[in-house]
């Protein structure tokens, strides 16, 4: 456990570069050993200051570059299903951002690759199961003093939306973190999902179905339901509630500085994912490098990310339609029975 871990970071976009601070600056017990970006100058600004770093344009040349033991996608989602069969054709742990792969027959190729191989290789980046308030939910859900679960009410709200976002997103990139922590929250799967459309915000972009309500429901009977609102101009903010039959628990309410001044009472409200989850990305980050020194992998597995990919695509078909879709998922290997880490 002397080594620190070698790890290639693919991705050095917002999300890798924060991620390649993190190796080098927060977590312990591991270094950046090789960077792969399609602009290598880019790649070359996140490592900057840091020592023995290689950087590669081809997510091969990374992984094969001396010194990788591990690796981290933070490459767009259309990349990852090449970085991830390269990665397990090696058999180095990944931790893979969501999506895993943006569909489902992609992501469920990555499971039979998995599966074939008999040993768990990936771990997920849904990072609210890391994050304390969640974790704290969970265990109170799961404690059962709240009785069954009935209803879980959530809210998934961003400052503004990127250039190419798309109504799509909305559900496959935003709302797959609601999929995943319904999953997890309630130990059940996601069986129909309808989306409903109020009028758009006049802070969307022209053409963006922002906002939107979806709704869940599970093989335990249970409903949940996202307002999702990407462009809602004032801070980031995720909450959740959960009614049981006897009580209610809710999470994610602010709890940053209030300033008073002049008569007026203000609270800060985070401006983005990286503020407001900045502890859970290190507690992930942190378990996922100690797991691959000891040989091992934790946390989501390549099932949940194939599940969120499915119901995400099954949420899309209900934005198009207008109709309530059902979900089914493929046979689930016993590589991953009774997982819930």
């Amino acid at each position: 456990m002397g080594e620190l871990l070698g790890v290639a970071v693919l991705g050095a976009g917002h999300m890798g570069a924060d991620h390649i601070r993190r190796l080098d600056r927060v977590v312990s017990g591991a270094r950046v050993a090789a960077v792969a970006d399609l602009d290598p100058a880019r790649a070359k600004d996140a490592v900057a200051g840091i020592d023995g770093v290689l950087v590669h344009t081809e997510t091969e040349a990374a992984l094969d570059a001396p010194g990788v033991q591990a690796v981290l996608i933070a490459s767009p989602g259309p990349a990852h299903e090449e970085a991830l069969l390269a990665a397990l054709a090696r058999g180095l742990p990944v931790l893979c951002e969501k999506p895993m792969v943006p569909d489902s027959a992609g992501a469920l190729r990555i499971v039979e690759a998995e599966a074939r191989l008999g040993r768990r290789l990936t771990q997920v980046g849904f990072m609210r199961r890391h994050d304390a308030e969640y974790r704290r939910l969970k265990a109170l859900l799961d404690g059962g003093r709240l009785g069954r679960p009935l209803m879980l009410h959530c809210v998934h709200r961003n400052v503004s939306s990127p250039p190419d976002f798309t109504s799509a997103m909305l559900i496959d990139s935003s709302v797959s973190h609601e999929i995943d922590a319904a999953r997890w929250l309630l130990g059940q799967e996601l069986t129909a999902v309808s989306v409903l459309r109020p009028r758009p915000s006049s802070g969307a972009p022209q053409g963006l179905l922002d906002p939107q309500f979806v709704v869940f429901e599970t093989d335990g009977g249970a409903l949940v339901d996202v307002e999702v609102f990407v462009n809602c101009g004032f801070g980031y903010q995720v909450r959740c509630e959960a009614v049981c039959e006897a009580g209610s628990a809710r999470i994610g309410d602010d709890h940053g500085m209030l300033v008073t001044a002049r008569g007026d009472a203000a609270t800060e409200v985070p401006r983005d994912y990286l503020v407001r989850f900045a502890a859970a990305y290190d507690r992930e980050v942190q378990s996922w490098v100690d797991a691959a020194r000891r040989g091992r992998v934790t946390g989501p597995t390549a099932w949940d990310g194939y599940a969120a990919s499915a119901v995400a695509e099954a949420g899309v078909r209900a934005l198009e339609s207008g109709e309530r879709v059902g979900i089914a998922l493929a046979g689930r290997p016993g590589l991953y029975a009774g997982h819930d880490d």
